[in-house]
C-alpha cells in the first residue's frame, strides 16, 4: 500500500482521520468500479456519502454547521497539501487493476459512459488527473478573491514537490455549495505521462493494442495565476453559463442565498482566458506525451473528443446495445445513472443499457430526455439519480426525473431512496449497487467488443451528437 503523504494513504478508504486526496473523487470511484468490474465484482464496499447534511428538514444554518464538520473531516490541512505524492496517487490508480495483459486502454477526463465503455472493451480505465480538497480557515462563499489567494499558496505547496501537475482551482457555490467557503478545491492535472502509467502500458498492454484517449473538450472562462496554478469561477458541471456568474446575475443571486452568501460581496477577478479548457480537460503535455509513447510503442492511438458528457453517454448506450443484441439479449432494459451512482458490473450481469449523467442538473437531465425520445424505446427504464446536497436554480426537479423513467414501456421506475429528500440529502455510492442487483441476472456476459468495432460504432451514433472520434 504506498503512502499519498506522511499517516495517510492512498487507498481512499478514508484512514488518518478521513483525510485523503481522492476519496469520493470522481477519478477514484470511476477507477474503483471499472477496476472491480473488470475482476467481476460490484461497487458494493464503496459507501462515500459526500459531506453533505442527511437531515433536509433542518434549518439551513444548522445544514450548512453539519457541511462544514463534515468537510473538516476530509479535506487536507495545509501541511498536508505540502505532502502529497502525485507519483503515487497515480501507482494506486494502476494497482486496482488485475494484473494481466489487457487488448487496450482508456485514458482520460472523468466520465462515467468512459468507464462502461472500459468494461465493454475489457480494458482499464486511467484518469489524465485528480481532484482534493484542502481547508480554507477563513473562508467564504461569497469572496473569489480571497479563495484565489488561499488557493495560491496551497498551489505553490503543492507545486513545489510535484512540478508535473498543473492546479486547476475552481471556486463554484452552484456546484459545491456551501463548501465552497469552507474548502479550496483543486484539479491536478498531470503535465506527462506519470511513471506509473508508462510501466503500466508498458507491462500490461498487448502487442498492438489501442490507446482510446477520452477528453472533456468543454471550455470556461479562466484566470491563469502563474505557472501551474489556474483559477475558475464557475463550472460547466454547475448547469450555469459563464455569465451566469457575473455579479448582477438574478441566478448567482439564487445561488448564493441558498448557501449563506451575500450577492453585494461577489467580486470575481478578471479572466485572462476567455475560453480555456474546463477544469475536467486534459493538459496537452499529457496528450503528447501520451501520443508520444503510443508512437514509440507501436499502440495505435484515437481520440475520443467530448464536447458535452451527454454526447458520450449517448454513443456508450447506443454501443450497449448494439453489443447485448449481437449476444442475443434484448438489449431493452435501461439503467439512467448519475454522478457516483454507477455500477459497470452490475450492469453488464443484469444485460442493461446504460446512460450516465454527470450530476442532476436541469440541462443535463434535458439531455437524457432528448436522446430517449429519439431512441428505440425500452421495456424498462430505471432512474438513479444522485442528491448533490443543496439547492440550486439549475437542478432538475423530481418531476423532470420522473419524466425520464416514464419513458419505460412496462417499467417505471425511480430510486425511492435517492428521491427521498432530493436534493439535500446524500446516498452512498453503493446505492446504485443495490438498486441494479435487484434487476434479474442475464448471463453470461457478451464476449468484449473490440477496440475497431467500438469505434466504429461510437462514429456512427456519436457523430450527430458532436462527439468526434480520430
Amino acid at each position: 500500500m504506498h503512502k499519498v503523504h506522511k499517516g495517510l494513504t492512498a487507498d481512499g478508504a478514508g484512514l488518518a482521520g478521513d483525510r485523503v486526496v481522492t476519496q469520493g473523487s470522481a477519478a477514484r470511484v470511476l477507477v474503483a468500479a471499472t477496476a472491480r468490474a473488470l475482476r467481476g465484482e460490484d461497487c458494493a464496499d464503496l459507501g462515500h456519502t459526500g459531506p453533505v447534511s442527511r437531515f433536509p428538514t433542518a434549518p439551513e444554518p444548522v445544514r450548512r454547521a453539519a457541511v462544514t464538520r463534515a468537510a473538516g473531516r476530509v479535506a487536507l490541512t495545509v501541511e498536508q497539501v505540502g505532502e502529497v505524492d502525485a507519483a503515487r496517487v497515480a501507482r494506486w490508480f494502476v494497482d486496482q487493476y488485475p494484473r494481466r495483459s489487457y487488448p487496450g486502454v482508456l485514458i482520460g477526463s472523468p466520465h462515467g459512459a468512459a468507464a462502461h465503455l472500459a468494461v465493454a472493451l475489457g480494458v482499464p480505465w486511467l484518469p489524465a488527473g485528480f481532484e482534493m480538497t484542502a481547508h480554507w480557515t477563513d473562508g467564504a462563499v461569497d469572496r473569489p478573491r480571497e479563495a484565489l489567494e488561499h488557493g495560491g499558496a496551497l498551489a505553490q505547496r503543492l507545486l513545489g514537490g510535484n512540478p508535473d501537475l498543473h492546479l486547476r482551482q475552481v471556486h463554484c457555490p452552484a456546484s459545491r455549495g456551501s463548501l465552497t467557503g469552507v474548502t479550496v478545491s483543486l484539479a491536478a492535472r498531470w503535465r506527462s505521462l506519470p511513471v506509473a502509467y508508462a510501466r503500466f502500458l508498458t507491462d500490461r498492454l498487448s502487442a498492438g493494442a489501442p490507446v482510446l484517449l477520452v477528453r472533456d473538450a468543454r471550455t470556461w472562462p479562466v484566470l491563469e495565476r502563474g505557472p501551474g496554478h489556474s483559477f475558475q469561477v464557475g463550472s460547466p458541471a454547475s448547469g450555469l453559463d459563464p455569465v451566469d456568474f457575473h455579479p448582477d446575475s438574478h441566478a448567482l443571486r439564487q445561488v448564493l442565498r441558498a448557501v449563506g452568501g451575500d450577492a453585494t460581496r461577489w467580486a470575481p477577478p478578471e479572466v485572462s482566458v476567455p475560453s480555456g479548457d474546463a477544469e475536467h480537460g486534459m493538459d496537452p503535455g499529457f496528450e503528447r506525451a501520451a501520443r508520444d509513447f503510443a508512437t514509440r510503442h507501436g499502440h495505435p492511438l484515437h481520440r475520443l473528443l467530448v464536447p458535452r458528457p451527454a454526447a458520450l453517454s449517448a454513443a456508450v448506450a447506443d454501443l450497449y446495445r448494439r453489443w447485448l443484441r449481437a449476444a442475443g439479449k434484448t438489449g431493452d432494459r435501461l439503467v439512467v445513472e448519475c454522478g457516483r451512482l454507477l455500477d459497470p458490473w452490475q450492469v453488464v450481469r443484469a444485460g442493461l443499457v446504460p446512460y450516465w449523467c454527470e450530476n442532476a442538473t436541469r440541462r443535463t437531465v434535458d439531455e437524457a430526455e432528448w436522446w430517449l425520445a429519439g431512441s428505440e424505446t425500452f421495456s424498462s427504464v430505471d432512474v438513479l439519480p444522485e442528491p448533490p446536497g443543496m439547492r440550486s436554480p439549475a437542478l432538475a426537479g423530481l418531476p423532470q426525473w420522473l419524466a425520464v423513467a416514464g419513458f419505460g414501456r412496462r417499467r417505471r421506475a425511480l430510486d425511492r431512496t435517492s428521491a427521498r429528500g432530493y436534493p439535500v440529502t446524500s446516498v452512498p455510492t453503493r446505492r446504485a449497487t443495490e438498486v441494479i442487483r435487484a434487476q434479474p441476472y442475464d448471463l453470461p456476459v457478451p464476449p468484449p467488443l473490440g477496440a475497431a468495432e467500438a469505434l466504429a460504432v461510437l462514429r456512427d451514433t456519436g457523430g450527430h451528437q458532436g462527439l468526434l472520434v480520430s
